[in-house]
């Protein structure tokens, strides 16, 4: 019979004996019951002490087979004995709150004369200039902190001593930006480096602009575009310590109305999630983007055509760029971090290779 069920029990019928008594009815309990022992030979009997009140004052019998002992004071089998033979395994007084002696973790436990080694850390350029790769308990995609001290997202810092010299780094999160999804990816090349001047189409609240703020380093410039208000906001505080981001809050389909603000860039990155994205680049790489400069664009499938598949959709997205003299070199899917997101890289009006003479 499965013990754990007895207190459900309005009465206790025993196997074999035909009785069944009441839980509640107070009999001597050291009175033996003949009970068949069970696989043992015909006629064979075993005497149990089967007591019948199993509240806090009586101890309740231990489970057939089983080498527990007595379960006192527990309910479900838990009782206050085993509580204290583990809490003093573990070091713990008779209640379980922390003690100093041989086991424990206190001053005086031998665990504190057993730490461990502080885990050696260590950051690795990567091949992509200005992204850098963290070793510790878990690798990680990093970029050199331009302001110390600040997160921007909520992202993790580490601190890794170079030379005598403390350096603080920002972990960056392939699943919130299309441009560290694209660089574990495995992509080619993403032309953003120190000193490169970006123009960053659709910057929402900043996150990946941040991280383009840290690789092309004071000495670079980064427009972020943003036409929504709500994100424009975060933009602007981001920017506010971030001296080579210049926020304009215009719509990116419209690149003469901040004409004034933009000078020639280097490099075109685009996350705008439009079904017109590719004219919308087209739009902004005539306007600023100079001959022989590259540009990035990130494609969501669905929010071109939902009832194509994602392959016609980046099919059909490259030829577009094709037309407005946007040469695509390379296309990477995002996967495992986004789900139908491509990003194509590519070069605007090459320059003519020059003859060997």
């Amino acid at each position: 019979m499965n013990t754990a069920f007895w207190p459900l029990l309005k009465c206790l019928v025993i196997s074999g004996t035909g009785l069944c008594i009441p839980t509640h009815t107070r009999i001597n309990t050291s009175l033996p019951i003949n009970i068949p022992r069970t696989g043992g030979p015909a006629g064979a009997e075993a005497d149990v002490y089967l007591p019948l009140s199993c509240g806090r004052d009586a101890p309740a019998p231990a489970a057939p087979g089983s080498a527990r002992g007595p379960w006192e004071g527990g309910r479900w089998g838990r009782g206050r004995v085993r509580g204290q033979q583990a809490a003093s395994a573990r070091g713990l007084g008779e209640r379980g709150f922390r003690a100093a002696g041989p086991r424990g973790r206190g001053v005086a436990g031998s665990r504190s004369r057993r730490r461990k080694g502080a885990m050696v850390v260590s950051v690795e350029p990567h091949r992509h200039e200005g992204v850098f790769i963290y070793r510790g308990a878990e690798d990680a995609l990093v970029t050199l902190n331009m302001v110390p001290g600040l997160s921007v997202y909520g992202e993790r810092r580490v601190t890794v001593t170079e030379g005598g010299v403390k350096q603080e780094y920002r972990t960056w999160n392939p699943f919130r930006s299309k441009l560290a999804a694209a660089i574990l990816g495995g992509v080619d090349q993403i032309h953003i480096k120190p000193k490169s001047k970006v123009l960053y189409l659709g910057a929402a609240s900043g996150t990946t602009v941040s991280h383009v703020s840290d690789i092309i380093g004071p000495d670079g410039l980064v427009y972020a575009v943003e036409f929504s208000h709500r994100a424009g906001r975060d933009l602007v505080n981001v920017a506010k310590k971030r001296t080579n981001i210049i926020p304009v809050l215009e719509d990116a389909r419209h690149p003469l109305k901040y004409r004034m603000l933009i000078g020639m860039v280097d490099v075109i990155f685009a996350d705008v999630a439009q079904p017109d994205q590719s004219r919308i680049v087209a739009l902004n790489a005539h306007t600023f983007l100079r001959n022989g400069g590259h540009f990035l664009i990130s494609i969501k499938a669905n929010c071109i055509d939902s009832t194509a598949s994602a392959e016609a959709v980046f099919a059909s997205e490259v030829r577009k760029l094709q037309q407005e003299n946007l040469k695509p070199q390379e296309q990477l899917t995002l996967e495992p971090y986004e789900r139908d997101h491509a990003v194509v890289v590519g070069v605007y009006r090459p320059l003519p290779k020059s003859s060997s003479k």
